[in-house]
């Protein structure tokens, strides 16, 4: 197995732990975190890529996908906390009253 296979297989196991998590799990927090995960595969991935193909798109795409999660952090962060204080529980069960 040369290196470009083992990195999309790593690539592939942090993406499948992280929809596994997402899916398994019910803690808001958990989610979030099994979602980051997920990304990181798809950066990984896309880092694999744009080195076996010597080409400087997949670095523009993972910085572009770090910004994205940055900000998708410091959005879903507080938003969770402030659910969290209305209903003191992190289960997403908790949350099925908020649907529009």
């Amino acid at each position: 197995m040369d290196k470009v296979q083992f990195l999309l297989l790593v690539a592939v196991a942090l993406f499948a732990v992280g929809l596994a998590g997402v899916i398994i799990r019910r803690n808001l927090l958990v989610m979030l975190m099994c979602m980051e995960l997920m990304m990181n595969g798809v950066n990984l991935s896309l880092v694999t890529f744009a080195q076996q193909t010597g080409t400087a798109a997949g670095a523009v795409l993972v910085f572009l996908i770090f910004v994205v999660a940055a900000a998708e952090i410091a959005i879903a962060i507080p938003i969770v906390l402030l659910l969290v204080r209305r209903k003191h529980t992190l289960e997403a069960d908790a949350f099925g009253d908020l649907k529009g």
